[in-house]
């Protein structure tokens, strides 16, 4: 058995009465939040029998770790990415997966999960290929992790089915749980309705989730109406995909009947600001999903159309493209953003995290208020106050490179901003062989593909 303790430090819950502790204390046993409370110098109990760490929490914050509700690993950050979502997808993100093996997909997996756990997202929810690599890097590296494939129909050389279901044989519930194989849909133009069937019938089968992307353009409705004569959400919700169980992704052009049976399936939805603005795809109706009950959470796509896995960029992004798109200040408070980017993403995931909560997972994220100056002024007193400063700091005002430790299902995975279970040098040198491999490959995976 494992206890950690954070002492003197503040402590931002985001639970549902927004308790906040300064100073205050948190205790963490094996993969769960234990207590919290107001910290005092004798509060320590020495009940316990096993291994103790001890964190001084001086001048910093606890807070839920991120949840990335819409992830991708990603290998071509920076590159080719001034085109719109369908020439992006053609020229550049279909022949990089496809070019990949699951040694090179390894190391990019490795990359991904440690820029993401250094700016303090504790769970990706990641679409991408060969799930064994991933699932590998996900115990390597400590992060919480959901995968899936990219199925697609047999003629774009993507995954398939089965291939999503060996892989959920193979890898779910590793790690104590931690990682969690869900299907996999790739997006509508790449589909057809026995495909969207087949995955809906192997989805009760297994007991598992789907990620779909779902209304990202205006051209892949167009194209749903032309092949099927129904919108991309009319179609997954006939074959049985849509459901609790379901995350849908960016979902900016929905119409009034989507929205609807969104809400009526209680499908959640991962917002993607960031990534629908660079690739010019708009932006959604959140105001209006909410009001139909849609549980929302955040997601920063992958680093080709985002360039970035720092969700407090996101969490910023959110709120101001949703203030400046309704003309209203009001929207997009801290409070509520937050949640998005934590608890709303875990409900969504059926992780039980997203909040500092007696009994929850220790998904926890330790944040120094010093640094850079990005949570100064901040008042010490009244509390309440204090609160809510934090929480404005939090979304507008910092980034990812305020965290300093993350804490994943108990156990310390980044300590001093350094990953602690890989050698990050080492993966950054063969990130860059990587990528320049790759390029030399694109266009011999590209020709056998069009031969």
């Amino acid at each position: 058995m494992t206890r950690i303790i954070i002492q003197n430090t503040t402590v931002l819950t985001l639970d549902d009465y927004n308790t906040f502790y300064y100073p205050g204390i948190i205790e963490i046993r094996n993969d769960k939040i234990f207590s919290i409370g107001d910290w005092a110098r004798d509060t320590i109990s020495d009940e316990y029998d096993g291994e103790t760490t001890i964190i001084d929490g001086t001048d910093k914050l606890v807070m839920p770790g991120l949840v990335d509700l819409h992830f991708h690993t990603s290998v071509a950050k920076g590159y080719g990415d001034n085109l719109p979502l369908w020439e992006f997808l053609d020229r550049i993100w279909y022949p990089s997966i496809r070019a990949l093996t699951p040694e090179t997909c390894l190391t990019a997996a490795l990359h991904s999960y440690i820029t993401a756990l250094k700016s303090g997202t504790t769970t990706v929810n990641d679409m991408y290929r060969h799930l064994d690599s991933l699932a590998s890097a996900a115990l390597q590296t400590g992060i919480r992790a959901v995968i899936s494939n990219n199925i697609a129909l047999p003629e774009h050389t993507l995954d398939s089915v089965d291939d999503n279901v060996q892989a959920f044989k193979r890898n779910n519930n590793l790690g104590n749980g931690r990682i969690k194989v869900w299907l996999g849909l790739e997006w509508m133009p790449l589909s057809d309705g026995p495909l969207l069937a087949e995955i809906g019938r192997v989805k009760k089968e297994l007991g598992t989730g789907v990620h779909i992307h779902l209304c990202e353009s205006r051209t892949e409705i167009a194209d749903s109406m032309k092949r099927f004569g129904k919108r991309p959400v009319e179609m997954v919700y006939e074959a049985g995909i849509l459901g609790p169980d379901c995350v849908a992704a960016h979902c900016v052009h929905l119409s009034d009947n989507e929205i609807r049976l969104l809400g009526e399936t209680g499908t959640s939805f991962s917002h993607n600001a960031g990534s629908n603005a660079k690739l010019g795809n708009g932006v959604a109706r959140v105001q209006d999903m909410l009001k139909a009950g849609i549980n929302i959470g955040l997601g920063v796509d992958a680093c080709e159309c985002h360039n970035s896995t720092d969700m407090f960029e996101e969490m910023k992004i959110t709120s101001y493209m949703q203030r400046a798109t309704m003309e209203d200040a009001s929207l997009g408070q801290p409070s509520q953003i937050l949640r998005m980017g934590t608890s709303n993403g875990a409900k969504a995931l059926g992780i039980d995290a997203g909040m500092l909560v007696a009994g929850k997972k220790a998904d926890v994220i330790h944040l120094d208020l010093k640094k850079d100056m990005m949570f100064t002024p901040l008042l010490k007193e009244p509390t309440e106050e204090r609160r809510r400063m934090l929480e404005s700091h939090l979304v507008f005002g910092c980034n990812g490179s305020g965290v300093d430790t993350v804490i994943v299902d108990g156990r310390i995975v980044v300590e001093g901003r350094k990953v602690l279970g890989v050698d990050e040098e080492k993966v950054r040198q063969e990130m860059d062989l990587l990528f320049r491999d790759l390029i030399d490959s694109i266009p011999k995976v590209t020709l056998e593909r069009e031969k």
